[in-house]
């Protein structure tokens, strides 16, 4: 199983490049995030993928997600839900097979936290009441998306590190840290355990991205019977031109 996840920073602009990076991986799962279109802002060729059961959940101008799994790995149309604390269409989810046992995959948007703080703190304690009921049901996760928090300070360019700034706060790192203690695993650590230029996100001036001076703030984590099953979780500095990179993790069958 493929799993791809993009922040496209607005999914009218990232058309063409969207339906590039399907041609170029084929994934069986992709999450979208801050697609910023209602349903009848998504471009035609879109709001029905070809060759994948899709589900948009935005409104106009603002944030929005979206889920699409392909219809090869996925035969009947899964059950699309997102949770009651999601009041800002911030998260998409799917659940495959029975609610005991199940697999549940998420496309995530947490908010940013700049504007209101208290909201990004009230979504990610939301967020983890969420996976800790999840797992306690036997449901297996993989939540994909853009989280808005570096994990540790080596997930920001020692040039960029402050740790007052929101997205690396002690605070922020130790909710993202209390997701984790739930049974979850970051992937893209896991792979890459000693990268210290692992990032997914940079600021769209001075060349920032061609010199690598990033974030990073987009993730697959997946439950850790799950994460067992991983062989790989790449990011692509180079593809697009969203301020994000997208993440690919491949499971074994």
């Amino acid at each position: 199983m493929k799993v791809v996840t993009w922040n496209v920073n607005g999914i009218r602009a990232r058309e063409a490049q969207l339906t590039e990076l399907l041609a170029a991986q084929a994934p069986d799962v992709v999450c979208l995030q801050e697609t910023k279109a209602a349903l009848d802002q998504i471009p035609p060729a879109l709001v029905e993928l070809p060759g994948y059961w899709s589900y948009w959940h935005g409104e106009k101008g603002y944030s929005g997600v979206a889920l699409h799994l392909a219809k090869a790995r996925f035969a009947e149309r899964p059950a699309y839900f997102h949770p009651e604390f999601d009041h800002e269409h911030r998260i998409a989810c799917a659940r495959i097979g029975s609610t005991v046992g199940s697999m549940v995959l998420a496309s995530i948007y947490v908010p940013n936290g700049g504007k209101d703080f208290d909201a990004k703190v009230r979504f990610i304690e939301a967020l983890d009441a969420f996976v800790k009921d999840a797992h306690a049901h036997g449901e297996v996760l993989v939540l994909c998306g853009d989280y808005n928090v570096a994990r540790e300070r080596r997930d920001v360019h020692p040039t960029l590190q402050k740790e007052k700034e929101i997205g690396q706060t002690p605070g922020e790192r130790a909710m993202f840290a209390g997701l984790l203690a739930h049974g979850l695993v970051d992937l893209g650590r896991r792979f890459a355990p000693d990268d210290d230029r692992l990032f997914t996100w940079w600021a769209p001036w001075r060349n920032l991205r061609q010199k690598n001076v990033g974030w990073r703030l987009d993730y697959v984590l997946a439950s850790e019977s799950l994460a067992a099953k991983a062989r790989s979780c790449t990011a692509s500095r180079e593809f697009g031109t969203s301020d994000h990179g997208p993440v690919t993790a491949i499971f074994e069958d």
